[in-house]
């Protein structure tokens, strides 16, 4: 079953070595196609997934870039077309453990329907209040989110 591990951006330079030493982990220990670093610079400069890619000192295996999604619903969607291309069918998806809940809503739903399998690996890093009260607020918004990203991905699949 080729499967590779797609890490989601999350804000903080700490929480992505965070996330980027999870994502070692993992590809030292299962075989991984490919590892997926998504996410974008809010005030431009280098992104996340740029950041990611250059924290990582894991094997070789192929480091791949999606520089564009702002929010987790945008991760799921523009990695899909990325998984698919490498014929991917299991997904490890890597996050912060009160990015969980967000994380899980948005792949659960969008790569099910391409028949990716998705399962969720937990870093350990710190949980701040700030953190919490952005994924609270977030939270509000992850149905109208949903419905954009299965918009955007029936384009992108197409294309």
């Amino acid at each position: 079953m080729p499967t590779a591990v797609v890490v989601p951006g999350h804000h903080g330079p700490e929480r992505l070595g965070d996330l980027v030493h999870e994502a070692e982990r993992i590809a030292k220990s299962t075989r991984v196609e490919a590892i997926v670093f998504t996410g974008w610079a809010r005030r431009g400069g280098v992104t996340e997934a740029e950041q990611m890619q250059a924290a990582w000192s894991g094997p070789d295996v192929e480091l791949v870039v999606e520089p564009t999604a702002s929010v987790t619903a945008e991760n799921a969607t523009r990695t899909i077309p990325l998984l698919l291309a490498r014929g991917v069918d299991r997904a490890i998806v890597v996050c912060a453990p009160l990015h969980l809940y967000r994380t899980r809503y948005f792949f659960t739903r969008l790569y099910g329907a391409y028949g990716i399998e998705t399962v969720f690996r937990v870093t350990r890093t710190r949980r701040t209040v700030g953190a919490l009260v952005w994924e609270l607020a977030a939270a509000t918004a992850c149905r109208r989110q949903l419905r954009s990203a299965r918009a955007e991905l029936t384009e992108l699949v197409r294309a």
